[in-house]
């Protein structure tokens, strides 16, 4: 419960302590999962809270994209009262996150995804432009939706079990796993965090929501928020709550496997710089969501380990994103090129986190793209499995075209007196290259390490 109440928003303290404070709150949470405490499980008021080795691999990926937000914001966002609003926004989103990581219960989960999307809400539209709104209306709105579907599910889970515990309502599951009502129950969850996780169908309010939001919030979203009220959640449910058997498993396969193919094949056709990122983070998330669908403990760690790996180079992305943005007043990749001749720092890093996004070795991203498609073949899914291979030249196509037309080749017109970005943009670039490269090289010497635990929610 510390964890939550941590980062809560933090309006009594002095104004100018504010960033030191939320920073340190931050850090201290990515000590705690490295360095965890003997006790991994407690209850507080009504709140059934757990630490596992599961939430310990996301509470590390909501502390340092938390911390890399932060830092961002800082640097880009000038007004005083503006850092204040956005520092206290930012702790009231990561207590949220933090909450659906730990909990146990139903009901409770969605109420912390209510806490996550309502800071959210509020910080896509933080600059009050139309796109802002625009993109938080279209948020809200499916999002309601969603809150709808969950919540009918949540009362008809109820009047079965009795109770909204995930062990209850597994325990009552268990007898009855294909009845109808179970089954609808069931989909109707599902459908609303595939809303709240932007995955195709579902997913018209995430491409403008990436692009519109301020830089530092987009950091937010496209590193840990969607990836936890989404497919986070997904993977809790479905495996401690719902009965994985083959109808969601096929379900899972089948909305992953487009979100792949549609995400990458828009990705392609953009030239605003965080919009094809945008794109680009639905198709790796159907990576996540395909393993998941494999069934199997190796799928479920390459699904845990590829969203480890997606925190961070999709954070990555948008930490340059927001480089560029702040050196040349402009995201249209078309009107720039050989920026890395003035932002070396930016251009190596952000060849880094392409290059891991495309599953090139030894980088981090490779090993998990692998291990998701070594465990489809093995569960006899072929066809996914040779879908993933393919998305992932896809990726590397669109990867490539924007280091080409944003870093490499001739310097711009126009772009001759610009510089590296500020430290607070910097830093955390150098930080989440290094995790990049350090992840990657050192995967093969700690593979039963972090599989075994992670694996084992199945109970493989």
């Amino acid at each position: 419960m510390f964890l939550i109440l941590m980062n809560l928003p933090i309006g009594k303290f002095p104004r100018r302590s504010a960033f030191w404070i939320a920073a340190a709150i931050f850090l201290a949470q990515t000590i705690f999962v490295v360095f965890p405490p003997t006790i991994s499980g407690c209850t507080f008021f009504s709140f059934n809270l757990l630490v596992d080795d599961l939430s310990r691999v996301v509470l590390f990926c909501a502390g340092f994209v938390g911390l890399a937000s932060l830092l961002v914001g800082d640097t880009m966002l000038k007004d005083p009262e503006e850092k204040y609003n956005f520092i206290n926004l930012l702790m009231g989103a990561l207590a949220g996150l933090n909450g659906v990581i730990m909990v146990q219960d139903m009901f409770t989960l969605y109420l912390f995804l209510e806490i996550t999307a309502v800071a959210s809400f509020i910080l896509i539209s933080f600059k009050r432009d139309p796109d802002g709104l625009e993109a938080a209306f279209k948020y809200l709105i499916l999002s309601v939706v969603a809150s709808v579907l969950m919540l009918s599910s949540i009362a008809m889970l109820l009047m079965i079990a009795g109770d909204t515990s995930f062990a209850a309502i597994n325990a009552v599951i268990l007898t009855a796993p294909h009845n109808a009502f179970f089954m609808l129950a069931m989909g109707l969850f599902m459908c609303g965090l595939f809303i709240k996780g932007g995955i195709i169908p579902f997913h018209g309010w995430l491409p403008d929501a990436y692009s519109a939001a301020p830089a530092p919030v987009s950091v937010l979203l496209a590193g840990i928020v969607t990836k936890t009220v989404g497919v986070y959640a997904l993977i809790r449910v479905v495996t401690l709550v719902f009965v994985f058997d083959s109808p969601i498993k096929y379900l899972i396969l089948f909305v992953g496997a487009v979100s792949i193919v549609v995400g990458a094949l828009a990705a392609m056709g953009q030239k605003d710089f965080k919009r094809m990122l945008a794109y680009s983070s639905i198709s790796q998330v159907g990576y996540i969501v395909i393993g998941l669908g494999s069934g199997t403990p190796l799928g479920i760690f390459g699904a845990i380990f590829h969203l480890l790996n997606h925190s961070i180079f999709k954070s990555l992305l948008f930490v340059n994103a927001a480089a560029v943005e702040e050196q040349t007043g402009s995201r249209d990749m078309d009107s720039m090129s050989g920026l890395a001749a003035k932002m070396p720092v930016t251009g190596v890093t952000s060849v880094i986190a392409c290059l891991s996004a495309a599953g090139i070795p030894p980088l981090s991203g490779f090993w998990s793209k692998l291990i998701i498609i070594i465990a489809l073949w093995m569960s006899g899914y072929y066809v996914y499995a040779v879908i993933a291979i393919l998305a992932s030249v896809l990726t590397l196509s669109y990867m490539l075209s924007l280091q080409r037309r944003v870093f490499f080749g001739q310097l711009g017109s126009g772009f001759s007196s610009i510089k590296e970005a500020g430290i607070g943009i910097t830093l955390p670039a150098i930080v989440l290259a290094i995790m990049i490269v350090v992840i990657g090289l050192l995967f093969p010497f700690m593979m039963n390490i972090w599989s075994l635990p992670l694996g084992g929610i199945l109970g493989g």
